[in-house]
């Protein structure tokens, strides 16, 4: 039906599934899902045989079905579009449908998430997703760069190495991935600018509304840029997303009652950017203010939600923070020429409460200062080999970020947790379905 307005007036056979029905003595109004849109099906009684009609009233909840009538506008409806149904086929019958209309506890849900997918929010979420992911390709495409695809089974740690899924390999430790990066950076070696996107895995045992223990990166590398130049790049692309969702899935935003007004002044206003150190000025200078709720931190400590949420609403627009500590930050990271305490890195910020969404930076060239941060880092310098070899063997400036598809998801479509955001989440206590 997305197509509906080629068909204005025809005659279609669709297949469909029915989310709802109600009938009025001599019409039946049915509520139909082909997997691309939500429609009505109206079954005028004087126009369809008695057993057609029958049909219809009896109709339970999810029951597929081929719906045969003519396609008509409707002003009233979302689509804009309804079907006046001259015959039905049943095709499956669905028995005592769990989800129904009714409110349903979230466990309940998820333990129905397969089912739970067709409802129309979670539909949207999904068609939300999709859009970003074919945003990404069009943007990396038209930036020059190439799909590069990193392995999911891994012998090292490109993050907190005690965040690790271990595995057995032949009888070898291995892990799965946290990020594609580290094999990411060989491929910026080969090929100059490269992405990839697959799913990766943190064994954090977080319970937040932000975290998954599996969930999908996309990570990009690229030589020669300046860290401004890095973070210019970052907001074509998050700016190239939002601008993809409100192209190809204005539906779905309207369905999820999003503010596309603000998703609009995203990207035509300027990102803000800010070090890490002014924000913790500006953090301690509103500590005590009646409507901040966040904790003291120190020059060194790492934020938390409660200040992330509040520094990006305090400006309003997606805002990065950039150079960090270098001791809270990965060992891969360059230090700020003239300051080794910091680096040259930024997190991207979302407002509305939806915290980091993208991790960048500049990436260490010098094959002793790497193998120093790795050696303190205490990580095991033969793991790494491999990595070190290309700061060996023509080393060149070059620069990286990630950028967690569920965190967009959540932000950009305006939901509040992150489980809703995969069509499978894998949560600390929740590995079904």
């Amino acid at each position: 039906m997305n197509q509906a307005k080629d068909y204005v007036g025809q005659t279609v056979k669709i297949g469909a599934w029915v989310t709802n029905k109600r009938s009025s003595g001599k019409i039946a109004f049915l509520q139909l899902r082909d997997g691309k849109a939500y429609f009505q099906g109206i079954v005028v009684k004087a126009d369809v045989n008695e057993e057609t009609f029958e049909l219809a009233k009896g109709l339970t909840q999810e029951s597929s079905v081929f719906v045969t009538g003519v396609v008509q506008e409707d002003t009233r409806s979302k689509l804009g579009y309804e079907l006046l149904v001259k015959d039905i086929e049943l095709i499956g019958e669905s028995h005592e449908y769990p989800i129904t209309p009714k409110e349903h506890g979230t466990d309940f849900l998820m333990d129905h998430r397969h089912l739970w997918l067709r409802s129309t929010k979670q539909h949207a979420i999904m068609e939300i997703r999709n859009a970003i992911i074919y945003a990404s390709y069009e943007f990396f495409d038209k930036n020059g760069f190439i799909k590069f695809d990193s392995p999911i089974l891994s012998g090292n740690a490109a993050e907190d190495s005690t965040e690790l899924f271990e595995t057995d390999y032949f009888g070898e430790p291995a892990f799965l991935t946290q990020s594609g990066q580290l094999y990411l950076e060989a491929g910026a070696m080969a090929f100059g600018r490269v992405f990839d996107f697959g799913p990766v895995f943190r064994a954090e045992k977080s319970k937040t509304r932000r975290h998954l223990t599996e969930f999908w990166m996309m990570d990009a590398e690229y030589l020669y840029l300046t860290h401004d130049e890095s973070l210019d790049l970052q907001e074509a692309y998050v700016k190239a997303l939002i601008q993809g969702v409100l192209d190809r899935a204005p539906h779905a935003l309207e369905t999820l009652e999003r503010d596309t007004e603000l998703l609009k002044k995203y990207i035509s206003e300027a990102f803000k950017r800010i070090t890490y150190d002014e924000a913790i000025d500006l953090l301690q200078a509103h500590e005590n203010d009646e409507d901040t709720d966040y904790e003291h931190l120190e020059h060194g400590d790492d934020f938390g939600s409660p200040h992330e949420t509040w520094i990006s609403n305090h400006f309003g627009v997606p805002t990065f923070v950039i150079n960090y500590p270098t001791e809270i930050k990965a060992f891969y990271m360059k230090p700020v020429p003239g300051n080794e305490s910091r680096v040259l890195c930024a997190d991207l910020l979302a407002p509305e409460g939806y915290g980091e969404v993208i991790g960048g930076s500049e990436r260490e060239t010098d094959y002793d200062k790497l193998l120093d941060r790795i050696k303190s880092n205490g990580l095991n310098p033969d793991d790494y080999a491999f990595y070190l070899d290309l700061r060996k063997f023509g080393s060149v400036p070059h620069s990286g970020f990630g950028l967690g598809l569920e965190r967009m998801v959540t932000f950009v479509a305006g939901t509040k947790h992150i489980r809703e955001a995969i069509p499978f989440p894998r949560l600390l206590n929740r590995i079904y379905p």
